[in-house]
Formats: structure tokens, sequence, C-alpha cells
């Protein structure tokens, strides 16, 4: 296997830390929903009008007795988060005016005696004189649970619209599901930011490592330079002694066989006796 090169460990490493930052980003987020944010009857988070669930039955779960290719919102898989946009206060005829078949509901209902929050999509929707009559079943055809039918001009009723799915999500679904858990602040929270830290440190340690290694590598470069340039300079300090020597050579005199350096011939140059040879014949006198 080739290694990669420096420019593609650094694209990794960049977006790997986007990643975690992200995901940490959405734990932190859906941890501050779950605290703050004001719930509903039946304990969903509200949310600027809209309400957050997650879905607990497998009834919204891909069938192949339905098809849900032609919908907004598709199949819905166990834990998926729901965020749904609740009936209008102001005008709510106008609200249910607008649904059509396929779209996805939320709604209480009465099974077998109790009161459940349900999230099923509507098959058939029919104007009433007064309200309208919604007939709802769930995608997942072998749970056998039947259909719902809801007449919205019946107040008095414990079979009720809470609201419209207008989004689904399986990964945020999760991320709530386990912060529910007694253990998911640690698992889903601590946990990535430990990783976080960790991959910091690691980074922190790496840059200081290049440093160290920079510095080495200029003090070794450094000493290398002063090296050659005292070998440059031992260089010419042989040849200029090398020169030194070669000149005294060529300039030193020369010299016979026998004779002494420097000597002077007696009475060489002069025209009679030497004074010292006077002397003694006047002594003889």
């Amino acid at each position: 296997m080739k290694h990669l090169s420096g420019k593609t460990k650094r694209a990794l490493g960049i977006v790997g830390t986007v990643l975690m930052y992200l995901f940490f980003g959405l734990c932190l987020v859906a941890v501050i929903f779950s605290i703050s944010s004001k719930r509903s009857e039946d304990g969903a988070v509200n949310l600027f009008g809209y309400e957050l669930r997650v879905v607990l039955s497998p009834s919204m779960e891909k069938s192949e007795m339905t098809d849900v290719s032609a919908y907004k919102i598709k199949s819905i898989p166990v834990k998926s988060l729901t965020v749904t946009e609740r009936v209008s206060e102001k005008d709510p005829e106008g609200w249910y005016a607008e649904l059509a078949a396929g779209d996805v509901l939320t709604f209480r209902y009465v099974v077998a005696g109790r009161q459940e929050t349900i999230t099923h999509r509507i098959i058939a929707i029919e104007r009433l004189t007064e309200g309208y009559m919604i007939t709802l079943r769930g995608d997942n055809r072998t749970e056998n649970e039947g259909e719902q039918v809801i007449y919205t001009a019946d107040e008095r009723s414990a079979n009720y619209v809470l609201g419209k799915v207008v989004y689904t999500s399986s990964v945020l679904g999760n991320i709530v599901y386990i912060l529910q858990q007694p253990v998911g602040i640690a698992l889903v929270v601590i946990v990535p930011a430990a990783i976080i830290i960790i991959f910091q440190i690691a980074r922190i340690i790496a840059v200081f490592g290049a440093e160290k290694r920079k510095r080495a590598e200029a003090r070794e470069a450094k000493a290398s330079e002063e090296l050659d340039l005292l070998r440059k300079r031992l260089a010419e300090l042989e040849q200029h002694q090398s020169e030194s020597e070669g000149g005294m050579s060529e300039t030193a005199p020369a010299q016979t066989d026998g004779e002494a350096p420097n000597a002077v011939p007696a009475n060489e140059g002069s025209d009679g006796p030497s004074p010292a040879v006077e002397s003694q014949k006047e002594e003889k006198q």
C-alpha cells in the first residue's frame, strides 16, 4: 500500500476534525433540547410550534405492501426523530384543508382502553358538513394494527390530531434516544469530547515534534557548514605553507664541496701583508 501524501493526510485530518466537531455539536444541541425545551402532554419536546418525538413502534417501517415512493415523508424506522408541525390554533379548518392522502400525522388515539400517541399515514380524508373525517394506517401492514378514524369536528373525543410530520431523521433520533438512557450523556457527550481532546493533544505533540526535528536539522546544517568552512580554511593554510616552503628553496645560495659557508679568503683583495704579519716583524727587530 502506498503511503499517503502530506496534502492527503492534512485533508483527512481536517475532514475528521470537522466531523467530530459536527457530531459533538449535534450531541450538545440534543442535550439542550432535552433539558430546556417545553414538553407537550405526551412528553414530546415543544420548540417554536414544532414537536420532536422519537418513534418507538415499527408500524411505520418499510413494507413491500406499501408504496411510499411518491410521498415526501418515506417510511420511518424505529428510533427515528420526527418533527411535527402542530395543528394551527388560529385557523384549524384551513390547516386541515391543506392535508392530503399520503401525509403523515401524529395523533392521540385510544387503543385497548388506553390513549396513546401514534404516527401513521393518511390513506383517506373526507370533508364533512363540519370538519373532516381522516382515515390513517401504518406503512408496515404486517403489524396488523388496522386503521384509525378521526373526526376533527368532535372536540370532546379522545381521538384527535396533534400535527403533521414534516421531517424525520434516523441519526438524530438515535442520538436523542441514547440521551434518554442512564448512560446516554456519558456515551454521546463525554466520550466524543474526550476523543476530541485526545485528538487535539496528539496534534499538539505532533507539532512540537515537528518543531523539534526542524531545530535539530537546523543545528546539524549549521554544524555541517561550520565544519566545511573549517576544512576550507585548513586547506588554504596548508596550501599557503606549501607555497612558502617552495619559495625559500628556490632562493637559497649554492655551496661548493669542502667550503664553509660565508668563508672569506685571507688577503683577498689587499695589496700588502696583513696587519698581523707586520706586527710580528716589528717584534723580531
